[in-house]
């Protein structure tokens, strides 16, 4: 089966597709992803864990605990910032993926703003209301 989406890291160590559309395009605004990112905001896009494939330098895959059941992946070379799930809840087998890594093209029709009430004092959101 041909990969709906290929990714990678910065510097191309790690390496993974998708077999599976991804669905839920959000831009996260929230101070745990400020922090991860090093930016205003992340953009995140989610499928079923069983449809990735980490298919190069999966060893390099580095987790962090940000939570009790929050777990974000990242390249231990280069430091980008991949995926991140949550191990309790109804979305416990999803994986969410930082759309920036993709290599191949992702068409959004449209995407949620959360956390939008904690983005930084200098990020202008003009417009742009939370979503549940």
């Amino acid at each position: 089966m041909q990969p709906t989406h290929q990714g990678s890291c910065l510097c191309g160590a790690i390496h993974y597709q998708l077999s599976a559309p991804l669905k839920a395009l959000s831009h996260c605004h929230c101070t745990q992803c400020q922090k991860a990112h090093g930016a205003a905001f992340a953009s995140y896009a989610s499928v079923a864990r069983s449809t990735l494939l980490i298919d190069r330098g999966e060893h390099l895959l580095a987790t962090y605990r940000s939570s009790p059941t929050v777990a974000r992946q990242f390249c231990s070379q280069c430091g980008s910032t991949l995926f991140w799930s949550n191990s309790g809840g109804q979305f416990a087998d999803w994986v969410s993926v930082a759309v920036a890594t993709l290599d191949t093209p992702l068409e959004a029709h449209k995407a949620k703003h959360l956390w939008v009430e904690s983005r930084p004092q200098w990020h202008h959101t003009t417009g742009l209301a939370q979503q549940p």
